[in-house]
């Protein structure tokens, strides 16, 4: 093992976060560590990487291996260039090459540690990592946003050519695309990866093995996170077995202790030892923790039109950020928002919402829209509150829909104690200040809710019964993420930025738009070639001269003629091509009419049937022209 971990422990007070835990990393293996927001995760990756050390128990590593962490939340200098970040991580090898120009030292034991690291050529390892990370190397820190921060921070960590790399929460603030290219990154890591993550697909992708941190103990499943969840069902199965059985022979235990004065004069001390050492057992058993309860305070209903958007734009001086977008949202639609850092998500649904008038276009809201908001950057938390105050400010009570609730109560649904009511939001982890945040957003009453990277440091028990909630809930849901797993869930159609401004409805989840949008790319790749060949073909017979008219006799390496029927089907190909176009561009008109659900919902689902179809035949038709053309030159 590169790592082991023997019989640690480490408190917070009086809960145990590592309770005599076991843990060891062996060579190429990527580790995903998950468990509940605060049992003890990020403490214990930086136990691992020695940046803190347990109350108890040893950590052994092996010799010569080189760990790099990279922070949640990283910090880097905002005045420092991009190269600057980076190279930051081969500051020791930068000093030892210092120390060796000027003398100083033993320069024998210098060189060779220098040329052990590889460190001569630092300069060149650096910007190799920036070409591979796709970073400019004089950009300032202080200008990037916080997904390209994490990838200078990521820089930084591999540019040390580590053994073992120790990531908290790497997909956090990345987008769709930078997620793929870290998953792409990691899968193909010369070394070992221990991951603190809640992300699921990312989890399916990387993980060779899931840890589970739980009630201080650390769970090993070897696979990917589907192989844990099926594992974990048959251990949870059997631990409750083995807890009934244990529980009933106490229970039975305890009975006979209390009977009266003929049995306490016959009971065997055997028997008395046995039931103390069950007493023991139960004291010591660490229940699991509850889950959290979410509900929501629904408002009137609004309008059937939320908004509807007729060929609406808007810019930002030279940058054009939507460009002509027409689309409707109805009550009831679970609405994702895809697109990169910066592809104007916010902007678009802030015109939507009416908050943001476009440049040209029109924006028509419904009646009775009650708007809430979950915001990423918590800029919405005030840090010096206390929970109470922050949920229910000035009262004791507070109300969910038709029930009248406590407020310490309702802090506990949200895994808060009554003792915690009191604690100012400053003491809170990221994970449970985006709980408080919830609580508050659950509070108030609305029928549209705008969710702003909602995932972010969620453990996925929370998230799973957040998915339920919104899948059940009434209203309206905006939902920007870039968790697919979370979105697939909830989301009944996406609104995706293809660049340029310009935006597309996609019916479905993500997964629907992933499969149409290749389905499209795959028709225009082909109708390309098509194109490609038709002009090939046109200026060969351009370039031919006529033919001689007289009889001779055809060389031995000419192409074999098409035979009648091949040859008529190869004519009938191009109209047959043009039809199909045709009817594809009319089915997926009248389809982009969102009165149709409305008016006819079989009619609609039998067009999305029909558009299957017709681009199935349509791919068939372009390949079978391709192949007949090519036989026939």
């Amino acid at each position: 093992a590169l790592i082991t971990l023997l019989d640690a422990q480490l408190a917070f007070g009086h809960v145990a976060l590592l309770d005599h835990a076991d843990f060891s990393l062996e060579t190429n293996e990527r580790v995903g560590l998950i468990g509940r927001n605060g049992a003890g995760k990020s403490s214990m990756l930086k136990i691992l990487g020695g940046m803190e050390k347990p109350d108890d128990g040893n950590l052994y590593v092996q010799s010569g291996i080189r760990v790099a962490y990279v922070a949640q939340e990283p910090v880097l200098n905002p005045d420092a260039t991009i190269f600057e970040a980076v190279s930051a991580g081969l500051d020791g090898v930068k000093a030892m090459i210092e120390q060796y120009c000027s003398g100083e030292g033993d320069l024998s034991a210098l060189q060779s540690a220098i040329e052990h690291q590889d460190g001569w050529n630092w300069e060149q390892r650096v910007n190799e990592s920036l070409h591979r990370l796709h970073l400019a190397a004089d950009r300032r820190i202080g200008t990037l946003s916080g997904g390209m921060k994490k990838r200078v921070a990521l820089g930084q960590a591999l540019v040390a050519k580590p053994d073992v790399l120790l990531l908290d929460e790497p997909t956090n603030h990345l987008d769709m695309d930078a997620i793929e290219w870290l998953e792409e990154l990691l899968i193909a890591f010369d070394g070992s990866l221990i991951t603190i993550t809640h992300d699921r697909s990312f989890l399916d992708r990387v993980a060779t093995r899931v840890v589970k941190l739980d009630r201080g103990k650390l769970l090993s499943y070897p696979g990917n996170f589907a192989q844990y969840v099926l594992q974990k069902e048959e251990q949870m199965a059997q631990e409750a077995v083995i807890n009934a059985k244990a529980d009933k022979l106490l229970a039975q235990e305890e009975v006979w202790i209390r009977k009266g004065v003929e049995a306490r004069r016959t009971r065997s001390q055997s028997r008395i030892s046995r039931l103390q050492a069950l007493r023991a057992e139960r004291s010591a058993r660490r229940d699991a923790v509850g889950s959290v309860k979410l509900d929501l305070a629904t408002g009137q209903n609004s309008g059937k039109i939320v908004a509807e958007l007729t060929e609406v734009s808007k810019a930002f001086g030279e940058r054009t950020i939507v460009s002509k977008f027409t689309g409707t949202i109805l009550r009831g639609d679970k609405v994702g928002l895809i697109g990169p850092n910066g592809a104007g998500k916010t902007t678009l649904l802030k015109m939507i919402l009416g908050e943001l008038a476009p440049d040209s276009g029109k924006v028509r809201q419904g009646a009775n829209l009650q708007v809430a908001y979950f915001d990423q950057m918590r800029d919405n938390l005030d840090l010096d509150a206390t929970l109470e105050d922050f949920i229910s400010p000035g009262s004791e009570w507070i109300e969910i829909g038709t029930q009248r609730k406590h407020v310490k109560s309702y802090l506990a649904d949200f895994l808060f104690s009554p003792a915690r009511g009191n604690s100012p939001v400053r003491s809170l982890s990221g994970g449970e200040r985006n709980r408080l945040l919830l609580a508050r957003l659950f509070a108030r009453p609305a029928n549209v809710l705008v969710l702003d990277e909602p995932t972010n440091d969620l453990d996925i028990d929370t998230l799973e019964l957040l998915e339920d909630l919104l899948q059940n809930y009434d209203g309206t849901v905006f939902l920007v993420s870039h968790d697919r797993a979370f979105l697939d869930n909830v989301v009944t159609s996406t609104l995706v930025s293809e660049g340029g401004g310009h935006w597309r409805e996609y019916e479905g989840s993500v997964q629907d738009w992933l499969t149409q949008s290749k389905r499209a790319r795959e028709i225009a790749f082909a109708a390309n070639l098509v194109a490609e060949s038709k002009e090939q073909a046109s200026h060969k017979q351009a370039e031919v001269p006529k033919p001689v008219e007289k009889s001779v006799s055809a060389p031995a390496t000419a192409p074999l003629k098409l035979s009648y029927k091949l040859q008529r089907e190869l004519d009938g190909l191009p109209a047959l091509i043009e039809s199909l176009e045709k009817e594809l561009a009319d089915v997926n008109t009248e389809l982009a009419d969102s009165t149709l659900y409305q008016r006819d919902a079989a009619r609609a689902t039998k067009l999305h049937t029909r558009v299957v179809e017709i681009e199935d035949a349509l791919m068939t038709a372009l390949e079978r022209w391709e192949t007949l053309s090519a036989s026939a030159q």
